[in-house]
Parts: structure tokens; C-alpha cells; sequence
């Protein structure tokens, strides 16, 4: 009986485990805060970007919270943790949980092909070949289902016309630039080209849901998840929060481009939400502790888990060539190596760096050199946020990096 009872016990213990055991919490002492602050001082005293706000979190709190250089330059408004920035495509993953949501509501499986519920997905082009100087193109029809688990990995063939020289000629030829205009870079599965994928999983939820994507996210996820300053319209009461952009020319150079009147609103699962630091923080935690935030539940420990295990059977990320140099450097960190997960690029497991991410860790970024990263093994989440482009401009890389070496190198 008691060897029963021990099975038991232990059998128990195992169905109530989370899905990334819990060590304890990490933390950064007053020596890493230091490092961050005096770092991250350094990079905007120094010109070479106009300002950065970078939160770090494991499951439980705020580890690191600091605020450097001017929120509107020409106004003379400095950043703070509250300030408000353009996310771009760290919309994404946000939207990817949105995802798997319907997923474990029954209303949506990963290998579901997506023409089920967008029928125009059904009637997709191939680009074959294309010749820039002659202006011209070869397309053929794409005889392979796009799954939701293509979309979810950036395998679907799906690319955007600012990055891809080969859709930016098609564009320009036929005058249009929507998902289902625009031929597939490849046959759906065949390799990783980043793209307007989740922008498509985002119509898929708006259709099962019912809800549109704005009202959608900030029922089910802003909310719960007290992301009080997550949005896809920022309120009037806002704007003076509301970080300008600026632009970063070849010489180096730094243009600031004032605020509209009126922000402009973009309803898009793969792209178009407003946050702060601290509110992505927040979304960060919930994934670290499998799901839940508080009282909030958003996702099974095991969906999450799911979300950070590789799901591209092999296919690598690729360097990502781009047709406009004044919006983005080629990208990303991690190509030819790293792979991807439901949402996230995932770390290698095959380059560790103790001085960097763990392996398995997932990130992505948004356009405006925004940037996260999620840990599981260390449970720690990272938010760099900065508002300039050309996207992956070789000192915000470098800002990113000096706050990710300088983690791990005081993580206690």
C-alpha cells in the first residue's frame, strides 16, 4: 500500500508539473542595473540613437526598468518608462497567441488549411523568376495548401514587398499589394521567408471569432492581462506619450519626424499595436509562467510550450534581402542557424553563448527597432525599444546586444 501510495503521489505530481520546470527566479543585481544604465546612457550620449527604454522581467516582477534620451527630441520631452511606441511586428506574437487561442477552443487545428476559411488562399501564384532590368516576371500556380502551422512558422511562402526585390517588381506591375495579389515567394513549406503571414492568422481570428483584431486583442489579452497601454488606437488623452520616429541616414545622420495630429490606425494581426515596455513585459510574463498572468489564464502551460519548441522540420531561418535600405538592413541576427517555433524564432540549440539568450530562447522584433526576447530556461523576458529606422541599423544592434550581454553576464 504505501508503494502504491508513493506512485500515486509521484504520478500526481508529475500531471500538475508546469511545462518548463520552475528553478528559482533569477535576478539582477544592483551591479547589472548599473552596467544596463551606464550602457544604454553611453549609446544616446553618444548620437547614435536618439533614445531607448528597456524592461527585464522574470515570472514574478520587474528586474531592470530604465529610460534613456528624448521622447520628442525637438519638444525636448525625455523618455520614460511610460512612454508609448509603434510595435510594428511584435504584433505578431501577440497575434500568434490569439491563434492558439482558437486552436485550443476547438475552433481551428495547425494543419488546417487556411483557404477553409479564407477561400481566396485556394487560387495562390507561385513566383517562379524575375528580371529587375527588364521589368519583368514568372509566376506558376501553387498546387500546395497553405496550413496554419505554415503561417504560424513563416513557411508559407507569404513575403511582404518591402523586403522581397521580387514582389516589390510585381507590385509595382499590377498596382496591388494584398496578401492574395501578391504570388507566394515559394511553394508553401519549402523554405522561411518573413512575411505578411500573421497579418493572415489575424483575418482568420476576426472570422471565428466574430470580433475584429483590435477588439479581439484587447478583450481577450490586452485586458486580462492589465496591458493598460496596448492598443491599436491610441486615445487623444495619449498622443503627448506617443514616441516620434525618426530616420538614420547613410552618413548617420538622425532626422526626427514630428507626431501627425492624428495618429494613424492600422488594423492588422501582423502589425499596428501601440505598448510600453513594462505592458510588453507584462505579455512576457504570461508566457513565462505557461499562460497565466495573475488571475488571468490566456493559454494551457502546454500550448505555450508547444509555441517554443521547433515546428519547421529542418528549414532554417534565411537572411532577408530588402528593396528599400532607408526602412531596413538585411535581417535577422540568427539567419542560417535559428529556427522557428508557433510565433517565435527560436535560439539554436547548437550555438550557445553563456554570455547571451539560451538555446530554445524565442524573439522577434518590430520594424522601428523594437525587440524582445523570451527565456524559458532562465525565466527571464527582455523588452529594447527604440523608435528609428532603418530597421536593424547596425547601432541599434548593437544597443540590443550590449543590453542582452550585460543580462546574462549579472544574472544571479
Amino acid at each position: 500500500m504505501k508503494r502504491l501510495l508513493v506512485v500515486s503521489v509521484a504520478a500526481a505530481a508529475l500531471l500538475l508539473a508546469p511545462a518548463f520546470p520552475h528553478a528559482a527566479s533569477r535576478t539582477l543585481p544592483a551591479a547589472g542595473t548599473t552596467a544596463l544604465d551606464t550602457f544604454l546612457r553611453g549609446q544616446v550620449e553618444k548620437g547614435v540613437i536618439p533614445g531607448v527604454v528597456a524592461v527585464v522581467v522574470n515570472r514574478t516582477g520587474v528586474l531592470y526598468s530604465g529610460a534613456f534620451g528624448q521622447q520628442n527630441t525637438a519638444k525636448n520631452v525625455a523618455l520614460t518608462a511610460g512612454s508609448i511606441f509603434r510595435i510594428a511586428s511584435m504584433t505578431k506574437a501577440v497575434t500568434s497567441v490569439a491563434t492558439m487561442m482558437m486552436v485550443e477552443q476547438g475552433k481551428l487545428k495547425l494543419d488546417d488549411d487556411v483557404s477553409t476559411y479564407l477561400p481566396a488562399f485556394k487560387s495562390m501564384q507561385v513566383l517562379t523568376g524575375y528580371d529587375e532590368k527588364a521589368g519583368t516576371y514568372e509566376t506558376k500556380p501553387n498546387t500546395k495548401p497553405i496550413t496554419i502551422r505554415q503561417l504560424l512558422t513563416h513557411t508559407s511562402g507569404i513575403g511582404y514587398s518591402w523586403s522581397d526585390p521580387g514582389l516589390a517588381l510585381v507590385q509595382r506591375k499590377i498596382n496591388k499589394g494584398g496578401e492574395t495579389d501578391l504570388p507566394l515567394v515559394h511553394a508553401p513549406g519549402e523554405k522561411w521567408t518573413y512575411g505578411a503571414s500573421t497579418k493572415v492568422l489575424g483575418d482568420v481570428v476576426e472570422k471565428l471569432s466574430g470580433e475584429r483584431i483590435d477588439a479581439f486583442t484587447d478583450r481577450h489579452i490586452s485586458k486580462p492581462l492589465g496591458m493598460k497601454d496596448t492598443f491599436y488606437e491610441v486615445p487623444k488623452s495619449e498622443y503627448a506619450r506617443v514616441v516620434t520616429t525618426h530616420q538614420k541616414d547613410a552618413a548617420g545622420k538622425i532626422t526626427e519626424t514630428q507626431n501627425p495630429d492624428t495618429i494613424p490606425v492600422s488594423l492588422r494581426g501582423d502589425g499596428g499595436l501601440f505598448s510600453t515596455a513594462p505592458d510588453y513585459g507584462r505579455f512576457l510574463q504570461m508566457l513565462l509562467n505557461g499562460g497565466q498572468l495573475g488571475s488571468a489564464r490566456l493559454l494551457k502551460a502546454s500550448t505555450v510550450a508547444e509555441m517554443l519548441r521547433p515546428h519547421t522540420n529542418g528549414v532554417r531561418v534565411r537572411l532577408q534581402p530588402v528593396a528599400a535600405a532607408g526602412l531596413s538592413k538585411p535581417y535577422p541576427l540568427g539567419a542560417g542557424e535559428d529556427i522557428w517555433g508557433l510565433g517565435f524564432q527560436l535560439a539554436d540549440p547548437k550555438r550557445p553563448d553563456p554570455a547571451m539568450r539560451r538555446p530554445g530562447s524565442g524573439n522577434w522584433a518590430g520594424i522601428f527597432n523594437t525587440f524582445f526576447w523570451v527565456d524559458p530556461k532562465e525565466e527571464l523576458g527582455v523588452v529594447v525599444m527604440m523608435q528609428m529606422l532603418p530597421f536593424y541599423d547596425a547601432s541599434a544592434l548593437e544597443t540590443l546586444q550590449g543590453v542582452e550581454r550585460r543580462v546574462y553576464s549579472h544574472l544571479k
